[in-house]
């Protein structure tokens, strides 16, 4: 019998599973629960210290994009490229960006939050190509928005950690533009849902086996697990992970995708690349995002921001 990895204390009380495994019924009302979660303008401009603006840009089906640039610092700024999360079949581009304005305040940096379109009505490649024009626009327009074209810091949790590397891959394989940096939070990489961990914690992580068979299933249909499965949807097959930026994937040791992500990385190593790798004792999927004021979270957090601003202060080096 598999014993699962325990839970932080501190987590414990935020961890809420679904009686019965997920399926695909759920997502109407999923979609409207993440619709009642959208912060204002007003709210995302932290007292006028953002200037908050929307912008939709060319694309395959037009693509959204949220503008928060800090009030009154000169440009050229460095970039952070957001990708929501929610499974690939919800989310929005507008929540749960707390964390991400905090580094952006940090760091002094624009944040660029990208919506994309949604499975299972636009199954691959409409998120990723969604991402990727989005991605193409900013670098275009950067000298218009005061932003660095080359300090771009492109970061996603969960689906959009997935939808992050492959983005990082779509980019390597076109020949650029090219990210400074990835930052990959409990990334989706892996569309087999198969490894230890998540047997390990079935029914125990609030991102289970259901949960992230939906989210495949929802991307690929049919497909899924199969073996033509493209590395622009899932990372994971990848059978070249060399000439990527340098990475930073984090994940929790009581999550289902825990082994994915730590084998991700054991590849970039492996090619010669550059990763850091954290695997947060006793976190559960995005469980800085369920109790924040965890010290796991807030470790957490000060880790991905230590990196980016040693990622930022080596980009300044003509050596480096």
């Amino acid at each position: 019998m598999t014993r699962p990895v325990p839970f932080d204390r501190e987590l414990q009380p935020h961890i809420v599973l679904t009686p019965a495994p997920v399926t695909a019924d759920r997502l109407a009302a999923l979609r409207a629960e993440d619709a009642t979660e959208v912060p204002s303008a007003e709210t995302l401009s932290r007292g006028g210290r953002f200037v908050v603006s929307e912008r939709t840009v060319d694309g395959p089906a037009g693509v959204s994009l949220l503008i928060c640039a800090p009030a009154g610092l000169p440009g050229p700024r460095p970039v952070i490229y957001h990708t929501h999360g929610g499974g690939l079949f919800s989310g929005d581009h507008r929540i749960v960006l707390d964390p991400l304005l905090d580094e952006a305040e940090a760091l002094g940096a624009t944040l660029v939050s990208v919506a994309y379109r949604l499975a299972p009505e636009h199954p691959h490649p409409a998120p990723v190509d969604d991402v990727h024009a989005g991605l193409l626009w900013t670098v275009e327009h950067a000298a218009e928005l005061g932003l660095d074209p080359d300090r771009i810091i492109a970061a996603g949790t969960s689906a959009g950690g997935g939808l992050t590397a492959a983005l990082a891959l779509t980019l390597r394989d076109a020949g650029g533009p090219r990210l400074l940096g990835q930052l990959l939070m409990s990334p989706m990489l892996d569309d087999h849902n198969d490894s230890f961990s998540v047997r390990q914690m079935d029914g125990l992580d609030i991102w289970d086996s259901s949960w992230n068979g939906l989210g495949w299933s929802s991307l690929l249909g049919g497909d899924r697990g199969g073996p033509d499965v493209s590395p622009y949807a899932a990372p994971a097959r990848a059978k070249d992970v060399s000439g990527l930026p340098p990475a930073f994937l984090d994940v929790g040791s009581a999550e289902s995708l825990r082994d994915e992500v730590v084998a991700y990385a054991g590849r970039i190593w492996a090619s010669g690349g550059r990763a850091e790798l954290h695997v947060w004792e006793g976190g559960c999927h995005v469980f800085d995002w369920i109790a924040p004021q965890a010290r796991i979270s807030q470790d957490a957090r000060a880790a991905r921001l230590a990196w980016m601003v040693r990622l930022l202060a080596g980009s300044q080096n003509p050596l480096g």
